[in-house]
């Protein structure tokens, strides 16, 4: 059987407008390709893995890599997620029309089921993990469905690895990344995963015996945990990293601000490698977190967080969503300054977006606040809703401009200060520099197909700028252990 697994572009990726923002300059300067050349497709990766030996397969990121259109193989797969589903609803009719097999998945189709399935035979609702080996067995005996739904018995002890060989690693900065876990153990109204993983297990993980095999088969040195919350279970992630100490691995992932807080994981962490995390601080406002019901944030002190990180050599991407309801226009001030004068590495803004199938989505819908459902437009770059403490032009004005404050030389030189050593700081400077004040040259780096002659520079930057001492246990309470169970690799939304 001949297969082709498809990513189609994220219309943000592919769209002009971000650097012109950015510049404060208007809606006519290039996209930002490297944000888009960072990871490759793992979730179809693992598509291909229940595939038999014998079919021909071929992934196609979009993002990465012309996507030819003149072919007919036998069953194509597209992944969607909401703001490139206009493309893949495109590609799906034009190979339906070729008389083509066509199947979708992803969070989009899981949030809109109905929407999906006029574009395809066969859509996939939640997790295909389970259900994409129940299609091919009833594919290969002559009658697919036209839909499955993951929802119970979510266990991946068969699981096969992705099919790392199909993803061509000289497209992407980091083509070593991994997940996991799978989901989070949290419920906030504005995440898409509620949806996703709705009617069976929300979070679990793998095996850590399963994941350190994995990771062992990774060429280099350099690790990116996609997983929405690295230290979600806490015997897992101790295990995880008792595994990995030894390695010489460098790792990058995610984690909330309770688990910074709480234990010792953080500090474990730090030992096996870890050197950069991303931080959903997410809003400095207590009303605005509750309201929202990021619960895991309320009354924990963000400064201590920053500090902790800080004290290990950890940098720190903090991401804040503007928009929330009890947001003013002085929200973005207020953030930007935080931001900079604690010493936060870099920084990723959001306006707030009711992405469909959300409690956001619903409450808002029900209140007559959406104002469009072309989703396109639902990048988290545009005000799709009525705002409350502000106006819709307030709101997308403020956005831009919290990007350009907070990476504007004067912060960058300011929040690369804060750090107690000059080795940080240096450190901090030259990774914020790099990331986002550097794009001519990593647009050349990515148009020469050089980007695996950049990853030792990356290394270099992440490496550690101090020996991690005595684990220094917090006196919070140990969090609540999770059993752990196995699962397998998705890509990130």
């Amino acid at each position: 059987m001949k297969v082709k697994l498809i990513l189609p572009a994220l219309i943000e990726a592919a769209a002009p407008g971000f650097l012109a923002q950015f510049a404060g300059e208007g809606r006519s300067a290039a996209r930002r390709p490297i944000k888009y050349s960072l990871f490759p497709p793992l979730g179809l990766a693992q598509l291909a893995a229940f595939l038999d030996v014998e079919d021909d397969v071929r992934i196609v990121d979009e993002h990465v890599e012309r996507l030819e259109l003149d072919d007919v193989p036998d069953l194509v797969g597209i992944e969607v997620y909401i703001t490139n589903a206009r493309r893949a609803y495109a590609i799906a009719d034009h190979y339906r029309a070729r008389g083509v097999r066509v199947v979708l998945g992803g969070l989009h189709v899981t949030s809109l089921p109905e929407e999906a399935a006029r574009h395809a035979d066969t859509v996939f609702l939640g997790p295909a993990d389970q259900t994409f080996p129940e299609f091919l067995r009833d594919l290969r005996a002559g009658r697919p469905k036209a839909r499955y739904s993951s929802t119970r018995d979510r266990s991946l002890a068969d699981v096969p690895l992705p099919r790392r060989d199909l993803i061509r690693r000289e497209l992407y900065l980091v083509p070593n990344s991994i997940v996991v876990t799978r989901g989070c153990p949290h419920h906030c109204e504005f995440c898409y995963k509620d949806a996703f993983f709705a009617g069976g297990r929300s979070f679990y993980t793998r095996r850590v015996d399963a994941a350190l095999r994995e990771i062992d088969s990774l060429p280099g040195r350099h690790l990116y945990f996609l997983d929405d919350h690295l230290l979600g279970d806490a015997r897992f992630a101790r295990n995880l990293f008792a595994g990995l100490r030894g390695m010489g691995r460098l790792f990058q992932g995610a984690a909330t601000v309770d688990a910074v807080l709480r234990g010792d994981l953080v500090e474990r962490a730090a030992e096996a490698g870890l050197r950069s995390l991303f931080v959903g601080f997410e809003t400095l406002d207590p009303t605005a977190l509750r309201r929202a019901g990021k619960v895991q944030n309320l009354g924990r002190d963000y400064d201590r967080v920053v500090r902790r990180l800080d004290e290990l050599g950890v940098l720190i991407n903090g991401s804040f969503v503007f928009g929330l309801d009890g947001d003013g226009p002085d929200v973005f001030e207020r953030t930007v300054d935080w931001a900079a004068s604690r010493g936060i590495t870099t920084a990723t803004f959001h306006i707030a977006t009711p992405y469909p199938g959300t409690a956001l989505y619903t409450r808002m819908e029900a209140s007559g606040r959406i104002l469009t459902r072309d989703w396109e437009r639902y990048d988290t770059r545009q005000v799709v809703f009525e705002p409350q403490g502000m106006t819709r032009a307030q709101l997308q004005d403020g956005y831009w401009r919290a990007y350009r404050d907070f990476y504007s030389l004067p912060n960058i030189f300011r929040a690369a200060s804060a750090h107690t050593s000059l080795s940080r700081s240096v450190k901090h400077f030259a990774y914020s520099l790099g990331w986002k004040r550097c794009e001519p040259v990593w647009d050349w780096v990515i148009r020469a197909r050089a980007l695996t002659r950049t990853r030792p520079l990356l290394e270099g930057v992440l490496a550690t700028v101090r020996r991690v001492g005595e684990l220094a246990p917090s006196a919070e309470a140990e969090p609540r252990r999770l059993p752990v169970v196995e699962t397998t690799p998705e890509r990130a939304a």
